[in-house]
C-alpha cells in the first residue's frame, strides 16, 4: 500500500452525478441480497402479522448498507481480495475455512436460486423448470466465462433496477393501508415473528455479500483513491434500492396475503384473484428478475474466493478462473431438478448463510483493526460492527435452534457441525485479538 493520501471526503456536487454513472459493485451485491430467500422471509412476514414487522425490514437495509461499507473499506484499503489478506495475516487455515465458508453458504443457495429461476420461468412460459435450468445455466456459463464481470455489474444494474421499478408498480394496483403500515415502523416483535425476523435480516448481510466485495471493486479497478465513489455506490444500491425493494414486497404481502404458508410463486398466484392479473403479472416479472439478478451475482462468488486462495487471477484473462466460472455456472442447473417445497428450501439457505456471516464479520473487523490496513477503523465503525456481529450471531443462535430442536436429523446435524466450527473459529479469533492488544498495551 503506497502512502498516497485517502480521501476519505463526502462526495457532493457535480461528483455526485459523475459517482452515479461509475457505481456497480455494490448494486452486484444487492442483487444477491434482493432474492428469492429475502423475499420469501419478506412474504411470509408480511403475510402472517401485516405491518407489525415494517421495522426490521427498514433495519435491516441499514444493516446490510454498513456490512457493505466494512467490508469496502476493507477491500479498499488493501487492495487486495479478502482470502489473500486473511492469508497473509492470519495463515492459509484461516484462509482455507473462509473459502469453505463462502463455497457451502454460495453452493447451496445457488441450487436453491436455480430452482427458483426455473419454476417462474416454468409458470410464466409453461415450458418445463428443468428444461428452463439446463437454458440458464447455459446462459451463465457463457455470459459470465466470456464477458466477466462486467456482464454480471450489468446485469445486476438492469435487473435490480428493473425489480424495484416492477414491485413499485405493484403498490399503485395493491390497496395498502399507509396509516396501518406507519404503525408497523415501531419496533415490536408479535408472538412467532423473531424468527421471520432473522430471515429479513439475514438476506441483508450475509457472508457471501461480505466476502465479494473486496473482488468487485478490484475487478473495476477501484484503489483507496476512490473511497467517495465507493461510499456512494453502497448508498445507492443497498440502503435505497434494496431497501425499496424490500418496502414494496413487505407492503405488498401485508395488505393483501394471508397465508403464512405461501410460497414465493405462491404468492403472485394468489394476487391474481385478489387484486387482478396485472398485480400478478408484475409480481411474477419481479420475483423472475430478482432471482436471475441472484443468480448471475451469486455464482461468481466461490470462484473469486478460491481463485485467489490458489493464487490464480480473479478473471476472466486466466484461463482457470475461467474455467471455475463456467464449471460452476453449469453445476448449478441441477438445482432445476431438485424440486419439493421452494420455502422450505430458502430457509435453509438463510440458515447456512446466517450461520457463516458471524464468522466473516469477525473477520474484517479484526483485519480492520490490525497491521493489515494503513488506517485502523473509527470508534463509530467499531461499535456498528460489534452491533452487526451481534445480530448476526443472535441470528445464527436462532436457527440453529429451530434446526436441532426439530430433530437432528443428516441435514441438521452437517449444520450443526458447521456452526459449531466456525464458532470454536470465531472464539479463537477473539482471544487471538484480545491477547495482541494486552500485548501493544
Amino acid at each position: 500500500m503506497s502512502d498516497r493520501r485517502i480521501d476519505v471526503s463526502a462526495v457532493t456536487g457535480g461528483s455526485v452525478r459523475e459517482a452515479l454513472g461509475e457505481t456497480g459493485p455494490s448494486w452486484v451485491a444487492g442483487a444477491i441480497a434482493a432474492g428469492p430467500a429475502t423475499m420469501a422471509s419478506l412474504i411470509a412476514a408480511g403475510a402472517s402479522f401485516d405491518y407489525a414487522l415494517l421495522w426490521v425490514v427498514v433495519l435491516s437495509a441499514a444493516a446490510g448498507a454498513l456490512a457493505q461499507y466494512l467490508a469496502m473499506r476493507l477491500g479498499l484499503l488493501t487492495e487486495r481480495g479478502i482470502a489473500a489478506v486473511v492469508e497473509d495475516r492470519l495463515g492459509g487455515a484461516w484462509a482455507w475455512l473462509l473459502v469453505a465458508d463462502v463455497v457451502i453458504a454460495a453452493g447451496v443457495a445457488q441450487l436453491v436460486i436455480m430452482n427458483t429461476v426455473a419454476s417462474v420461468s416454468a409458470t410464466l412460459t409453461g415450458v418445463d423448470a428443468r428444461l428452463w435450468g439446463a437454458i440458464w445455466a447455459l446462459v451463465l456459463a457463457a455470459g459470465l466465462a466470456g464477458r466477466g464481470y462486467r456482464f454480471v455489474e450489468l446485469l445486476a444494474k438492469v435487473l435490480v433496477t428493473a425489480v424495484v421499478l416492477a414491485f413499485v408498480a405493484s403498490l399503485s394496483v395493491v390497496p395498502v393501508d399507509y396509516g396501518a403500515a406507519a404503525s408497523g415502523l415501531v419496533p415490536s416483535f408479535p408472538a412467532g415473528g423473531a424468527l421471520l425476523a432473522a430471515g429479513i435480516l439475514g438476506g441483508a448481510v450475509h457472508v457471501t455479500l461480505i466476502t465479494m466485495h473486496s473482488y468487485t471493486m478490484r475487478a473495476r479497478g477501484w484503489t483507496a483513491r476512490d473511497y467517495g465513489v465507493a461510499s456512494v455506490d453502497v448508498g445507492i444500491s443497498m440502503l435505497v434500492a434494496f431497501g425499496v425493494y424490500s418496502v414494496a414486497i413487505f407492503l405488498v404481502a401485508a395488505s393483501v396475503l394471508s397465508d403464512p404458508g405461501l410460497t414465493t410463486v405462491g404468492a403472485a398466484e394468489a394476487l391474481g384473484p385478489l387484486v387482478g392479473a396485472n398485480a400478478r403479472l408484475l409480481f411474477l416479472l419481479g420475483l423472475g428478475g430478482a432471482a436471475v439478478s441472484t443468480l448471475g451475482g451469486n455464482t461468481v462468488v466461490p470462484p473469486f474466493l478460491v481463485a485467489d486462495k490458489l493464487g490464480w487471477g480473479t478473471s476472466v484473462d486466466d484461463a482457470r478462473y475461467r474455467a471455475l466460472l463456467a464449471g460452476f455456472a453449469l453445476v448449478s442447473g441441477v438445482g432445476a431438478f431438485i424440486g419439493g417445497d421452494v420455502i422450505g428450501q430458502l430457509v435453509l439457505v438463510l440458515a447456512l448463510g446466517t450461520v457463516g456471516t458471524p464468522f466473516a464479520v469477525a473477520l474484517v473487523l479484526y483485519l480492520l483493526n490490525s497491521d493489515a490496513v494503513p488506517e485502523p477503523a473509527s470508534a463509530l465503525a467499531n461499535v456498528g460492527g460489534v452491533v452487526l456481529f451481534a445480530v448476526s450471531g443472535s441470528l445464527a443462535a436462532n436457527f440453529i435452534r429451530e434446526r436441532v430442536g426439530a430433530g437432528v436429523d443428516a441435514l441438521s446435524g452437517a449444520v450443526l457441525a458447521f456452526a459449531l466450527v466456525l464458532g470454536a473459529a470465531t472464539l479463537v479469533l477473539l482471544v487471538k485479538y484480545v491477547r495482541e492488544e494486552a500485548s501493544i498495551a
